[in-house]
């Protein structure tokens, strides 16, 4: 197993041929080196979690893949250990910023099995989700430009059949906070959850008739409503740790939420939860989860093992 990156500005290089430089550059663009350094949170008082996955592929062919598994900028302040992508066996990787900022890595797996890895330290405040009752909704005409593509529908953001129904359920609650809050306890209570749901296509609109899915259902419906109301709203994906739950806690598994846009900030909403939770990390912000695939593979595959671990570090 071994650590490989290739950029614009500088080819792969082995361990014994710079390496040491080329991982200090890696860190600059990243943003990371002066968070290395110093974190944002005292850490006295903060939480050290530990984070990353495994993901076990079997490959027939050569086959080219993207991978989005990286904890989003947003947090570097708070690293200890950088979750770099890590494969066995090792390849050559190419990195980039997609077009809505989020971090990727690009490469190509053998013929056979093949993982995937990270595995970082981040501090964290141990403080639950903000909240903030009063944050008031915008007029349309008010809203950042930035704001106006999470408006609109995308792939699994069905808003075009979801308008009517959203305006009638949610026209009586009051716009901002409250409203979006709205939104979610009724998605919470409407959906069922369940892993045996699971279905790479539903929509929002079939999540509605359906009344049941995983977390992505649960966001996009959200979503669609948030949009359907004038509310600006995107898919976000990542790490959520069971950390104050009650126990027994369910199997490790990437999270979905969503940000909604409200007195000039996005603020986290999670309709599958339905709550504030401690330590929630970031790795991929979007339209819906069409922009945002973990991985990604142009050849068939089987994905033999999967492991997601957010939890305090020793």
């Amino acid at each position: 197993m071994c650590l490989c990156e290739k950029r614009p500005e500088a080819q792969t290089r082995s361990r014994g041929d710079g390496f040491d430089q080329e991982l200090t550059t890696m860190k600059q663009e990243r943003h990371s080196d002066v968070c290395l350094a110093s974190s944002s949170l005292a850490r006295k008082d903060a939480l050290r979690i530990s984070l990353g996955c495994r993901l076990e592929y079997e490959f027939s062919n050569v086959t080219p893949m993207l991978a989005m598994l990286n904890v989003h900028d947003a947090h570097f302040g708070n690293i200890e250990r950088l979750d770099y992508l890590t494969t066995s066996p090792c390849v050559p990787q190419e990195s980039y910023r997609d077009s809505f900022g989020n971090w990727c890595i690009r490469l190509t797996a053998p013929a056979g099995t093949f993982t995937l890895i990270t595995n970082g330290i981040f501090f964290d405040h141990g403080k639950k989700d903000p909240v903030c009752p009063t944050a008031y909704q915008h007029s349309v005409q008010d809203l950042p430009s930035e704001t106006l593509m999470y408006l609109v529908g995308s792939r699994y953001c069905d808003t075009d059949l979801l308008s009517e129904e959203a305006w009638r359920l949610f026209e009586g609650n009051a716009a901002g906070w409250d409203r979006v809050q709205a939104i979610c306890d009724y998605v919470h209570q409407r959906v069922t959850f369940g892993y045996e749901h699971a279905r790479a296509t539903r929509t929002a609109s079939e999540t509605l008739a359906e009344r049941r899915g995983v977390c992505r259902d649960f966001t996009h419906l959200a979503i669609s409503f948030c949009r359907c109301m004038n509310i600006p709203a995107r898919y976000c994906t990542g790490y959520l740790s069971d950390i104050g739950e009650p126990e027994p806690h369910p199997p490790g598994d990437f999270a979905a939420w969503l940000e909604v846009f409200l007195a000039n900030r996005w603020w986290v909403f999670d309709p599958r939860n339905n709550q504030r939770r401690i330590g929630r990390f970031l790795v991929g912000r979007g339209r819906d989860a069409a922009d945002v695939p973990l991985t990604q593979t142009f050849g068939e595959n089987t994905l033999r093992k999967f492991e997601v671990w957010t939890k305090i570090s020793d």
